[in-house]
């Protein structure tokens, strides 16, 4: 029998155990355990509660029941930061978790919260703040004009899809005045799972499968966020700013990355290179992802590898993720 199928037998048989008496069925090493643990938590076959030596392990039928706080609010007046003390006071959220995920919490929601006040032109908007034996996450909705219609409408972009990109490459905003557009960039890479659907859009950043994925699920109004991360997570807020807002650009967030699988189109044309680049020089460093991306024609790679390079002298251009083709056609056009 190998060790997840004693691990499961092992919780079939208790109500909770421990990781010490884990080990000491399996005869393993805090390590490997820690390997065995986290890949049936993800699998959700198994449930954490609580952290570090005081963690227990169970079946999810098992776990407790999750406290839950759920409000429909008036947003004209509304104050995210007060709604957060009230959560944040009825769940004891400063016993409940750890310092980092409660920073993480309270960045994110306050965050989407505040997108709701200030973006949606809707009269009221609902929450959902649910604390798990392992996760802790929420839920914002509105039912008002819809994330990526603002964009597009306010922007005057072409679609709602290329609102989208827009939105992806961060510091995009339709009120410079008041707000940097760091919101949806940050709090996306902060969760262990963030979800933005609106319309007939919805994106999707998975930290388990270190991907972004974007559907087509039936018409949705207005806009509706969803966010988890595990309660045991020892991410910490200022290590995700500092990826994308590093010490050498003086903690600024000049630094993106684009995927270029979410372009609508084959990726061949000029047209949708300029879709691509468009905005970027607001950056000092670009990193573009060829994640999924077989091959790109001269044009889109001429656009962005020469062109706007030229333009934009000053803006370092990162690849990642290129296969060989996609390095070739590259190094072409770089070289004229």
């Amino acid at each position: 029998m190998d060790a997840k199928r004693t691990i499961l037998a092992y919780l079939a048989r208790r109500r909770t155990v421990t990781g010490g008496e884990l080990r000491t069925r399996l005869g393993v090493s805090r390590q490997a355990l820690s390997v065995h643990i986290r890949n049936l938590i993800e699998a959700g076959k198994v449930v954490r509660s609580g952290a570090a030596r005081g963690a227990r392990y169970m079946l999810p039928g098992r776990a407790p029941p999750p406290a839950v706080i759920s409000r429909v609010l008036r947003i004209r007046g509304l104050d995210e930061s007060r709604v957060w003390e009230e959560l944040a006071a009825g769940l004891n959220l400063s016993r409940a978790l750890r310092p980092n995920v409660e920073a993480i919490a309270h960045y994110a929601f306050t965050e989407m919260l505040n997108n709701a006040i200030e973006h949606s032109a809707a009269s009221r908007c609902s929450v959902r703040f649910r604390l798990g034996p392992g996760t802790v996450s929420f839920e914002v909705r509105d039912p008002g004009i819809g994330v990526f219609h603002s964009i597009s409408s306010k922007l005057h972009l072409e679609s709602e899809h290329v609102a989208l990109v827009e939105l992806l490459k961060g510091r995009t905003t339709t009120m410079r005045e008041a707000h940097t557009g760091e919101g949806i960039f940050f709090t996306s890479r902060a969760a262990d799972r963030f979800v933005l659907r609106s319309h007939r859009i919805e994106i999707e950043w998975s930290r388990v499968k270190d991907d972004v994925f974007v559907s087509s699920p039936r018409f949705l109004a207005g806009t509706a966020v969803s966010f988890a991360i595990q309660r045991n997570s020892r991410r910490r807020l200022d290590e995700v700013f500092g990826e994308f807002a590093p010490e050498e650009y003086d903690f600024q967030f000049q630094k993106t990355k684009v995927l270029v699988k979410l372009l609508r189109r084959d990726f061949v044309s000029r047209s949708e290179a300029k879709r691509l680049t468009a905005n970027l020089e607001k950056f000092s460093e670009i990193v573009v992802d060829f994640r999924d991306v077989k091959s790109v024609g001269q044009g889109f790679a001429d656009e962005v590898f020469r062109v706007f390079a030229h333009r934009y002298p000053a803006i370092k251009i990162i690849t990642e993720n290129t296969n060989p083709a996609v390095d070739a056609m590259i190094r072409h056009v770089r070289a004229q």
